[in-house]
């Protein structure tokens, strides 16, 4: 019982958690609620056989892999080219 008492106390309180870490989890459930409330659950719903939403299901992770990875893109173009970024707009 003591173990327990020792690890929970040793253990990281959500404090200690970055905000950054918080708000891009809540970024990230955010865009995963729109891609299944925009894109799955339509795809899903026009077909009525179980194969078919299986294949609409399947080709909407191609869908997301691609908002994925242009969400990447811009990032990483941003990180890139952050000085120029900030003397274009002066700041």
């Amino acid at each position: 019982m003591h173990e327990i008492a020792t690890s929970l106390a040793s253990a990281p309180l959500l404090g200690a958690v970055g905000s950054e870490y918080l708000l891009f989890g809540a970024a990230g459930l955010i865009s995963l609620l729109a891609f299944t409330g925009l894109i799955l659950a339509p795809a899903l719903g026009s077909y009525g056989r179980t194969w078919e939403k299986f294949a609409a299901a399947f080709l909407s992770l191609f869908v997301l892999a691609t908002l994925v990875a242009i969400g990447v893109g811009v990032g990483v173009a941003a990180v890139y080219y952050w000085n120029d970024i900030i003397d274009t707009l002066g700041l």
